[in-house]
């Protein structure tokens, strides 16, 4: 597995104080440590930076004007969340495992360092309650600060790397090997998720299974490394014809594929399916054992359902199947939709 590694950047750490003269100060030291530094007068302000810069540390004031640095403290802790799963939501991913790492800013929890004048057991407790990372009191130590916001960017910095490589190896792990698309382990949780996604939004859902014709006589008559290579051809057609972001393409089983098609009816499925199969015999991959054409050519199997609740997704695929038996029966190089 390739070595996941950040790109070098310089931390940006927000302040979040009304005091103008606290602010001066904390851009002063922080910049001389070399982090780059961004400040706001209030609450409000500070969440429409961190929603704009997604900086690696934020320093927060608990007094403050407009919304004072506990309430600021619990809307961070939201934006977090929400950004969370909306980076990990399956509608955001082709279902190739591509993972977004242009979301780990906000996937990560970005510290939050409060410093202020209070010192009482409850504001500390409070603070802590609503999501803070750590406490300084004022008046400010300043080495005592400089090693804080070195550790908790240290810790910001090694969680997102840590993010990254359980993003690839989740990336790798719905990943057929050979060819690159999904493995069947993916399809069976996509099609999961987008069923009840359909039953939700009360939409249709579409299923394309094809086969590669004759493709036993092309591994024995071309051996297995262009059996290999043929396979990652094929898929590579389907991907290309699988366009959106929602659609899914997956290696269902030795040399059958599947493409998992949200909120597309039958008419739609068909015309990907008709497209899918042109596509791959305009690249003439040449099978001089093949009874139906001297290019390598697909059967395909296509089913769309609007799912219902209390239903499940094994209808589609035993629908689908059905159709793909009809077209080899029909002698194969076509289409055939299940009705």
């Amino acid at each position: 597995m390739k070595a996941v590694s950040l790109p070098e950047e310089q931390p940006v750490i927000l302040v979040i104080d009304d005091d103008r003269y606290t602010r001066q100060v904390l851009r002063k030291v922080m910049e001389k440590e070399g982090y780059q530094v961004i400040e706001a007068v209030n609450g409000e302000q500070g969440l429409e930076a961190y929603k704009r810069l997604k900086p690696h540390l934020v320093l927060l004031d608990a007094l403050m004007p407009v919304m004072d640095g506990f309430a600021c403290c619990t809307e961070l802790q939201m934006l977090f969340q929400k950004n969370y799963f909306h980076g990990n939501d399956n509608g955001n991913s082709n279902g190739n495992g591509n993972a977004d790492h242009q979301n780990l800013h906000f996937a990560s929890h970005t510290p939050v360092l409060m410093i202020t004048g209070l010192d009482d057991q409850e504001s500390v407790d409070r603070a802590f309650a609503v999501g803070a990372t750590d406490y300084l009191t004022k008046p400010i130590h300043f080495a005592v600060l400089r090693q804080r916001v070195r550790r908790l960017i240290q810790q910001f910095q090694l969680y997102k790397q840590l993010q990254m490589a359980n993003q690839e190896l989740q990336r790798l792990a719905n990943l057929d090997g050979l060819t690159g698309v999904a493995n069947r382990r993916r399809f069976d949780e996509y099609l999961e998720d987008e069923w009840q996604r359909m039953i939700r939004e009360k939409l249709p859902l579409s299923l394309i299974l094809c086969d590669i014709d004759f493709f036993k006589k092309y591994n024995d008559t071309y051996g297995h490394q262009a059996g290999d290579a043929c396979l990652r051809r094929v898929a590579d057609a389907l991907r290309f014809c699988a366009k959106r972001s929602v659609d899914l393409v997956a290696r269902y089983g030795g040399e059958e594929f599947a493409v998992i098609l949200p909120n597309t009816t039958a008419i739609g499925a068909s015309q990907v399916a008709e497209e899918i199969r042109e596509v791959l015999r305009s690249l003439d991959i040449t099978h001089i054992k093949s009874p139906v054409s001297k290019y390598v050519t697909l059967s395909l199997g296509i089913a769309c359902i609007q799912p219902k609740p209390q239903s499940l997704p094994n209808i589609l695929v035993a629908a689908a199947d059905k159709a793909l038996y009809q077209a080899k029966a029909a002698g194969r190089d076509c289409c055939f939709t299940d009705i």
